[in-house]
Parts: structure tokens; C-alpha cells; sequence
């Protein structure tokens, strides 16, 4: 979609974009007023006001993950090395499922396997 658009680095923005509708889901799913959002995950209102209205841009990935931690949604990451070795790619998408749950690599591990 973005790329259609002439967005730079599309994949990326479309990933962030994911992230942010995220964010935005379970603030409003909690019923949380955005001074409580901000205070949660420590930042100021007016940046959680852009964030809900899908302004992102000065956002990196990572912070988006933060927030996300901290607002109690876990965020992983699978990394699949292709095959053919063509260009891989960045998505999002989301699963509901326990934390306690996850499977990491070989082993079962409770917890996040690593925090951003």
C-alpha cells in the first residue's frame, strides 16, 4: 500500500503502521484516557495524541516495541534466513496467545526472550 504511494522504505512503514494500530487498539480496548496512556508508557500526551491518530514518522521501530511492552503486549520477532537468499521482508502481524506460551528457538523459555 505504501509503496504505491512512493513512501520510502514502504515495508518498514507498513510494519510501523501495524505497531501503532497495535498501540492504538489496546488503549482504547483498556478504556485508558491518553494522560493515562502517557503516564504509562512514559510520554508526554501530546505524543500519544499523534500516535493515535497515526502520525509515527519520528517513531523508530523499537520505541514502537517498547510501548508496546509496556502497555502489556509482547512483542516477538522471528527472523526466517530465505532459502534462495532473494531480499527478505519485514512484517507484522498478531497472534493472541499466552506469554507463557511462546517457543523460542530450541527451547521454552517464560517470558520474553528479550526485551527492546
Amino acid at each position: 500500500m505504501f509503496e504505491d504511494l512512493g513512501v520510502n522504505n514502504a515495508e518498514e512503514h507498513l510494519a510501523k503502521a501495524d505497531l501503532v494500530s497495535k498501540i492504538a487498539s489496546v488503549i482504547e480496548t483498556r478504556g485508558l484516557t491518553q494522560v493515562e496512556a502517557a503516564r504509562l508508557i512514559g510520554l508526554p500526551q501530546p505524543k500519544v495524541s499523534l500516535l493515535v491518530r497515526g502520525i509515527f514518522r519520528d517513531f523508530s521501530t523499537e520505541r514502537l516495541c517498547r510501548i508496546l511492552n509496556r502497555l502489556g503486549v509482547t512483542v516477538s520477532m522471528v527472523l526466517i534466513e530465505e532459502p534462495d537468499w532473494r531480499p527478505g521482508m519485514t512484517t507484522v502481524s498478531e497472534q493472541e496467545q499466552d506469554s507463557d506460551d511462546l517457543f523460542y528457538g530450541d527451547t521454552e523459555q517464560s517470558g520474553p526472550a528479550f526485551s527492546l
